[in-house]
């Protein structure tokens, strides 16, 4: 990462959470050089399937501070 980069990067985390949200997804939109209708499409029926799923009581839903305990565990 270049000096401007670092800069950069340092004032982005000072911003509210979801403003540093939106800029990161704009950020990762901005590296998709072309869209696939057929990935588009699949995502959009695998995540139709994941809310029914989750509207249907299918799944149990794990908060967000349970996941990242594990993912820290997982890294020791």
């Amino acid at each position: 990462m270049n000096v401007d980069a670092a800069k950069l990067l340092r004032e982005a985390l000072k911003l509210p959470p979801s403003d540093r949200g939106a800029l990161a997804c704009q950020i990762l939109d901005s590296l998709d050089e072309g869209v696939d209708e057929g990935a588009e499409a699949a995502w959009d029926r695998e995540i139709a399937k994941r809310v029914a799923e989750i509207d249907n009581g299918q799944v149990k839903l794990v908060p967000w501070s349970e996941v990242r305990r594990r993912l820290i565990e997982i890294r020791r």
